[in-house]
């Protein structure tokens, strides 16, 4: 059985095999910066030709738009939101944030519609409230696999293309990958590829993007810190170490080490997580990152759900159990609720109201050790009617 070390090793080794025919180095910080900011490494997304920093910005859970607006004077150049996040209000937040600076950055939306009518009424919605007359990348989002790949929702995208509302056409993935990834390699239509990816994931993962990237698709990483905190209460002695040691920082250079990976989305909701991890970028992984990945991976294991797909179907009352983890991690690694309840009460009826204390017993075993029955429960405690 490997340790976790050993996982760590092998899956940090796997971005090592990139396209020979595609340059895979950053590009360093370009002459005439300033020499006192930070440093910023660049790369060119796929064969889109947008140019963009390493480490991006995830709106997702930021609600000060001053954080936003200092990312973009200091350099970060790519920016995403969704129609759905906090309730179309971050598409709000992050138009203004960025209005002087729309014409230096790479912005990005997202849609969950299930129509092509619905989803071309949520372009046009997004583009009134980020203030813009075009996205650069709009996606199709958290998709799971090739069947959600729908032919009306890609001709959306076509059709907005076409009237100039979008320039390039993505998708993203929480989860599925290692089937959905290498479809959207190969679908014509797809510019960029939008996938969780982070040092808890399995190496299946980091090879389904490295032929995404060799097939020139954009690949951006999101959920690189592997839940954020997660639980921890500022008064917990590990999570002072957190900060202190730099495991969030660890794992931004975990996956920026990927020459597969074009940009990154960490969250960040004030300025000290935005320094925090624009140190990323100037600072290679090493081995005290990798010991201390080593230590986040054994404290996260109960509760911390790797995406891996093994328990699909295990549960004896139909429960998505992937999904609910993932919802979950958004109150408890990231202090949203009302998201979690949201995405929670999206799931329908029939899996909201199953109660695992009806259950006499838990049918579902994670091979990672993560406790599905004790999460499960507090997901329906939390976010239940």
């Amino acid at each position: 059985m490997s340790t976790r070390r050993n996982f760590l090793v092998g899956a940090v080794g796997l971005p090592a095999m990139a396209s020979a025919s595609r340059s895979s180095s950053p590009e360093p910080l370009p002459v005439g910066a300033p020499a006192s900011g930070p440093v910023f490494q660049y790369k060119t997304l796929g064969k889109t030709g947008l140019k963009v920093t390493t480490v991006g910005f995830g709106c997702m859970i930021t609600s000060d738009g001053s954080v936003v607006e200092r990312a973009a004077d200091l350099g970060i150049t790519y920016f995403d939101t969704a129609r759905g996040y906090q309730s179309g209000n971050n598409e709000r937040m992050v138009g203004a944030a960025l209005k002087k600076k729309r014409k230096d950055i790479v912005l990005s939306s997202k849609t969950m519609a299930k129509t092509k009518e619905d989803a071309l009424a949520h372009i046009d919605t997004s583009l009134k409230e980020l203030g813009t007359d075009h996205l650069d990348i709009w996606y199709l989002h958290n998709k799971t696999s090739p069947a959600d790949i729908k032919d009306e929702l890609i001709e959306a995208q076509q059709i907005a293309k076409k009237a100039g509302k979008i320039r390039f056409a993505g998708v993203s993935t929480h989860q599925g990958q290692v089937e959905l990834i290498p479809f959207l390699a190969k679908h014509p239509q797809v510019d960029v590829i939008l996938t969780a990816y982070n040092f808890t994931l399995e190496p299946a993962i980091a090879k389904a993007i490295e032929e995404a990237s060799k097939a020139g698709k954009g690949v951006v990483g999101m959920k690189v810190m592997a839940g954020g905190t997660g639980r921890l209460k500022p008064d917990d002695p590990n999570f002072a170490k957190l900060k202190r040691d730099g495991a969030m920082l660890a794992a931004l250079k975990w996956v920026l080490r990927n020459p597969n990976i074009d940009t990154t989305i960490p969250s960040m909701t004030d300025n000290d997580q935005l320094d925090e991890n624009l140190k990323a970028m100037a600072q290679g992984f090493n081995p005290a990152d990798e010991k201390l990945l080593a230590q986040r991976l054994e404290q996260i294991a109960p509760f911390y759900c790797r995406t891996c797909g093994r328990c699909d179907g295990m549960c004896r009352q139909g429960l998505p159990i992937a999904d609910v983890l993932r919802i979950l991690t958004y109150a408890d690694g990231y202090g949203q609720f009302s998201l979690g309840r949201e995405r929670f009460l999206e799931l329908g009826p029939e899996h909201t109201a199953v109660q695992c204390g009806s259950c006499s017993g838990c049918t579902v075993e994670c091979p990672h050790g993560v406790r599905v029955r004790e999460r499960v429960t507090r997901a329906q405690e939390l976010f239940a009617c």
